[in-house]
This record gives structure tokens, C-alpha cells and sequence, in this order.
């Protein structure tokens, strides 16, 4: 189907669902000082300290660069009110800038896994919350943390020693599996095979894990009621306090309300989880002072203009209401002062076509969803029927939609509605023609490719250092992979002697040769083995010391990167990296391999 070309932008998000990426040293400008909202930065890695190139928007833009240690950043920015002029050999952040056609560090790549020609389309949808907002692990990922803990013990009748507690929030990853009923934690590769899996923090042994899920004619489905699936950073935190929970409980059987199971534990976390947003703790702390708890990216603004400028159109669909998009897109958007302070002002809505709050995704997907849909006026929060989104005549006077500065039409803000109306008020007749950009495999990128029939961009934020570290171990995967060689060619020689033994007609002697041979044989496998199973212990602990690497187990790819592979169309850490590449490109994937094509291939 045909559709109109009019630029569209979108933006999705989840409040519940996921988590930030690591944190980064943050730059602010007074907008006094610059006159305008930041548009670009750029790390230069290689000097060990931080170098920051800043467009200012406008019809003249220019370059500056302001060079800071990253570990005393804020302090170096309150002592200086000045830009020094960058050289023209600097990297630049923004593709459409004079300088941006340039190479891009690994770890910023964006992954194909199905061809995208992004000149079929006409729409591009972010979502919100761990999308555009990337939450700080270390700050709000704690705040949800305690939060949790105080519902549990002032609301649900736990113990007051929870209280003193702690959170370790690099411990746990996402692709892991909670077995609610058994009180274990489960990494699995794409079959589904368990690999790695902990009672609470006890690593269990492979006899137990064998027992408990080795039965391949009986394998699980891992799903639902009796699992729990972390596929979203924000779930890091409650599988990290369930896990505590399961160490308390079996040390502390008669502590745990009502003798409740390892099910039950689970019930009351998800309930205590729910009860911190409902009161609105969460929203409010961050609200209050949004620096501490999200990321400022100042490539967001100059990704979205160069997408619109293209001809696309954009919007931002998020289950957050409207008070609180209004704040954090605000504090992505808006003018950022030095101190991080600043009245909150419409002018982010100028970035998009719409804004939908209060969605209820994931139920926002399905187009038979009869959910009305309101429009909302910005300065007042005021909900306004509508019919289908065509406003209807309302008695009295009301405010006026915030208008835009440009030759655009004004942005409409909307809560509640469904798919069919966004791809109304967007004109979109063809779903292949939107390209939606979210970080939860199952609310964003399932139901949007598999329901919709959208193009899907995954963001990844624990890719980058993944990348890196993958990029730092090249000799290491090389000695893996002659271990493993080493490995079939002692275990076939062992073979090999042990059928001249049981099959041919041998002497005493030589059979007495052939045995000595065998127990060499047999010894030095063991020691390969061994050898073997070190260095690849070894080398899925740099990526994390209990877990491993995030899209691996062993040499198969973990459960959690078979989504990502079936999915999403295209995968990245982070949803900026799209200000990287030319509005148009045509992403291509890497060749597919079959395991006879490999070797032959690869070398």
C-alpha cells in the first residue's frame, strides 16, 4: 500500500518494564551562555578523558569542544564559562552535521538482522522510558530497590530486618529465567537447555541442574505462570531481591510471613513492585531531580530533527501520564542550565507529531482495542473527548494546543487510544512503513513486529561494553577454539585405540603398548579439558563474573539473543546511534552461516 509522505515521529515507552544503561558524565550549558539547546557530543575514548563537540542549533551552527577529566566533569564545568574552538579533525556525533560522515566505534554499530531500506519509511516511534530516557542502574535502579523493600516489610508483613539490606546492581543481567516454584534463577541457551543456574546465590551443582532440568523429553516451555521472564532492565532489581528472598527464606524458614513458598515470595515482590508505582514514590523522585536518575544525551534533539528534516514523521506513545513525560522529555529536550535546574517549557513537543501518554501498552497494539482516546491540553493536564482523535466541540472556553515556531502543524498530546488511532493521526495505511525503536523484547518489539508488521529497532544499552570486551578477547576466542580442536583430535585417538583393542587381533605386547598409549591419551584429554574449561570460564567472566556474556552460553547463543535475532530488525546500545547513520541507509545483515560453510568460509 501506498502512503502519504508526511514526516512522523513516534515515541513508545514503558514505565514498569526496563532500565537504564550505565551511567555518563553529563555537560550542561547554560542556555544563556549558548542561546540554543545542545545538539551534538562525542567521547574521545583514546585520551583518557572526556572530549565533548557541541552544535548549537540554528541556521549558523558552529563547533566548539570543551575538554574535562571524566571523573571531576561537574567541578570542571561550574569553573568554566567558556567554549574553545574545536580543529577539523575531531570526530563528529551527528551524521547531517559538515563533519559527520565519519567511522563509528564498534560498540555504537547498529546491527542488522533483516534488510531495512529506511527509504520505505515514513515513520519513526521511540519509546520513552529506557529508550530516550536511559535510567541510571546505580541511582534508580536503588531507588526501586528500597522502595520494594519498605512495601514489603511496612505493607506485606515482612521481617524489619530487610531494611538493612543492600542492593548490588551489577549482579543480575537480563535473558534470565525465574523458576518461581523452585526458587532458582536459569540462564539458557536458544533450545532452551539450561547452562547456568543459582538457588538464590548458590550456583547449583550439575548433577542438581541435570535432575532439576535434563529431561529433554520433558524440557519446559520456561514461560508463564510458573516462570518469570527478566527480558527488561527495570526487572534486574526484583530478581536480585527474590533471590535474597529465597537465601532468607532457607536459612530463616519460620521468618517468612505465612511460611510462604519460593511462588509466594515471587507474588509479594511483584506486589510490592506495583505498589511503589501506584503511590507514585518513583515518579515523584525522579521528577524532583531528574539528573540524578537519567541520562542526558544531548544527541536526542539533533537525531529527532535530522529524522524529520528527512521527511519522516515522529511520535511518542508511553504509559507514563502526562505530568511526568512532560518532565523527563523536558529534561531529554529541553534547554539544560549549568546546575541542571530549569522551568519546565513545551518546547520538546516541537520534536514530535504526537505524543501519546498513558497508553497501557501492551494492549495499545492491538487494533481491536476499544480504548478511548483524549487529547490532552499541555499547560493545564486537562483531558478533552475526542472522536477517534478529531476533537469535539466543548462548551466554555478552554486553553489553546501549544503551537509550534515552525511551518510544522502544532504536536497533539493524546492519552489512552489504541494502534488504530496513532496510524490515523499519523496517516499511515502500511505498518512496514513505521520503524519503532524500544528495549523490551516482549512489550516493544514482539508485539509491534509480530501484531503490527512494524520494522523493530532493539536497544541494547549492555551491548556497548559487550562489544568492547568481545573486541579486547580476540586471542582468547582464538586459543578457545584451537582448545576445542585440540580436544576431538585426543578424544578420536582415544577412540580409535580403544576399538583396535576390543576389535583387532592384537599380541600381548602390543596390547600392552596400545594401553599404555590410551592411558597417556585419556590423561592428557583430561588435561585439556580441564585446560579448556578454565580459559572459557575465564573468558565468559570478563563479561560477567556469574552470567557471562549476555548473548552467549557456551558456544551457543543465549535465549535471550535468539529473541533479539527473531524480532528485531535491526539491534543497537543505544537509540542516538540512529543520529550516526544516513536517514536513508539501507541496512543490510551479515551473511548467515551453516556450520559445513564456517570453516571453509571464515578463515
Amino acid at each position: 500500500m501506498l502512503i502519504q509522505k508526511r514526516p512522523v515521529s513516534i515515541c513508545l515507552s514503558f514505565l514498569s518494564p526496563d532500565l537504564p544503561s550505565p551511567s555518563a558524565s553529563r555537560i550542561k550549558f547554560n542556555s544563556s551562555i549558548l542561546g540554543s539547546r545542545l545538539i551534538s557530543a562525542a567521547d574521545d575514548s583514546t585520551l583518557g578523558r572526556q572530549r565533548t563537540r557541541i552544535n548549537i542549533g540554528g541556521t549558523n551552527q558552529f563547533y566548539a569542544n570543551y575538554i574535562t577529566d571524566s571523573a571531576s566533569l561537574d567541578d570542571k564545568m561550574s569553573q568554566s564559562q567558556h567554549l574553545i574552538p574545536s580543529d577539523a579533525t575531531q570526530d563528529q556525533c551527528i551524521w547531517s552535521s559538515p563533519e559527520g560522515c565519519h567511522e563509528i566505534d564498534m560498540g555504537k554499530h547498529i546491527f542488522c538482522n533483516r534488510s531495512l531500506n529506511m527509504k520505505n519509511i515514513v515513520a519513526v516511534g521511540f519509546d520513552m522510558d529506557y529508550t530516550l530516557a536511559q535510567y541510571m542502574p546505580e541511582t534508580f535502579e536503588s531507588l526501586a530497590y528500597n522502595g520494594t523493600i519498605r512495601k514489603l516489610v511496612y505493607d506485606l508483613g515482612y521481617p524489619s530486618e530487610l531494611l538493612e539490606w543492600s542492593f548490588d546492581w551489577k549482579y543480575m543481567v537480563r535473558g534470565l529465567v525465574l523458576d518461581k516454584k523452585r526458587g532458582n534463577i536459569l540462564k539458557m541457551d536458544r533450545h532452551k537447555y539450561v547452562k547456568v543456574a543459582y538457588h538464590g546465590f548458590r550456583e547449583m551443582s550439575k548433577e542438581d541442574k541435570i535432575a532439576t532440568y535434563g529431561n529433554t523429553l520433558l524440557q519446559d516451555s520456561f514461560d508463564e505462570p510458573d516462570y518469570a521472564l527478566i527480558d527488561t532492565l527495570f526487572s534486574l532489581a526484583e530478581a536480585y531481591l527474590f533471590a535474597q528472598l529465597v537465601d532468607f527464606k532457607d536459612n530463616n524458614p519460620g521468618n517468612v510471613p505465612n511460611n510462604a513458598d519460593y511462588s509466594r515470595l515471587y507474588k509479594d515482590v511483584r506486589a510490592a513492585v506495583d505498589l511503589c508505582h501506584r503511590d507514585g514514590t518513583l515518579k515523584q523522585m525522579v521528577a524532583k531531580d531528574p539528573k540524578k536518575y537519567i541520562n542526558d544525551d544531548p544527541s536526542i534533539v539533533p537525531m529527532l530533527k535530522m529524522l524529520r528534516d528527512s521527511g519522516r514523521s515522529t511520535f511518542l506513545v508511553t504509559n507514563s501520564l502526562w505530568d511526568y513525560t512532560h518532565v523527563v522529555m523536558n529534561f531529554l529536550c529541553g534547554h539544560q542550565t549549568m546546575d541542571g535546574s530549569s522551568p519546565c517549557s513545551y518546547d520538546w513537543l516541537e520534536n514530535f507529531d504526537v505524543v501519546i501518554t498513558g497508553s497501557s501498552k501492551p494492549s495499545f497494539f492491538n487494533e481491536e482495542n476499544r480504548a478511548n482516546l483524549f487529547e490532552v491540553e499541555p499547560e493545564s493536564g486537562m483531558l478533552l473527548n475526542t472522536d477517534n482523535g478529531t476533537p469535539i466541540p466543548q462548551i466554555g472556553n478552554t486553553s489553546q494546543t501549544v503551537q509550534s515556531k515552525g511551518s510544522r502543524k502544532a504536536c497533539r498530546v493524546f492519552q489512552g487510544g489504541s494502534v488504530a488511532h496513532l496510524h490515523k493521526l499519523i496517516s499511515i495505511e502500511s505498518s512496514s512503513q513505521v520503524l519503532y525503536v524500544g528495549d523490551h523484547i516482549y512489550g516493544d518489539i514482539l508485539r509491534s513486529k509480530k501484531v503490527l508488521g512494524w520494522r523493530t529497532m532493539l536497544v541494547v544499552p549492555e551491548l556497548e561494553r559487550e562489544v568492547e570486551l568481545l573486541s579486547q578477547s580476540r586471542e582468547t576466542h582464538k586459543q578457545l577454539q584451537l582448545l576445542r580442536k585440540e580436544r576431538d583430535l585426543v578424544e578420536n585417538k582415544i577412540h580409535h585405540l580403544k576399538w583396535s583393542l576390543e576389535f583387532k587381533d592384537v599380541s600381548v605386547d602390543e596390547k600392552q603398548k596400545l594401553s599404555s598409549e590410551l592411558e597417556e591419551l585419556e590423561s592428557q584429554r583430561e588435561q585439556v579439558r580441564l585446560h579448556h574449561q578454565q580459559v572459557q570460564r575465564s573468558f565468559h567472566q570478563q563479561f560477567h563474573k556469574v552470567w557471562g556474556q549476555l548473548m552467549k552460553t557456551g558456544y551457543q547463543n543465549s535465549r535471550f539473543a535468539h529473541q533479539v535475532e527473531r524480532f528485531a530488525c535491526l539491534y543497537s546500545s543505544q537509540v542516538t546511534n540512529l543520529s550516526l547513520y544516513s536517514p536513508d541507509k539501507y541496512y543490510r545483515p551479515s551473511e548467515d552461516f551453516m556450520p559445513h560453510e564456517f570453516d571453509i568460509l571464515t578463515v
